[in-house]
């Protein structure tokens, strides 16, 4: 078995992962639609898109690092 963080995460951690993921795919093709189609305010409109998947990866980080200092404390 590997020690990955997907296999040795919480579940809000992966919850977090996934709406990052899709949150920030949704942000970039929101983007290129309005890139391509020259349509500027799809183009800024993708930017707060954008940003609010990366929260979501940071606070999944939080979690994760939250997760693990619980599990180092309960090996002491």
């Amino acid at each position: 078995m590997l020690n990955t963080p997907w296999e040795t995460g919480s579940d809000l951690y992966r919850k977090l992962v996934i709406s990052a993921l899709v949150t920030t795919a949704l942000g970039i093709l929101v983007a290129v639609v309005g890139a391509v189609t020259d349509q500027r305010t799809l183009v800024f409109t993708a930017i707060p898109i954008i940003v609010a998947g990366m929260v979501c990866h940071l606070a999944g980080m939080v979690v994760r690092s939250r997760d693990m200092r619980r599990r180092l404390k309960a090996r002491r």
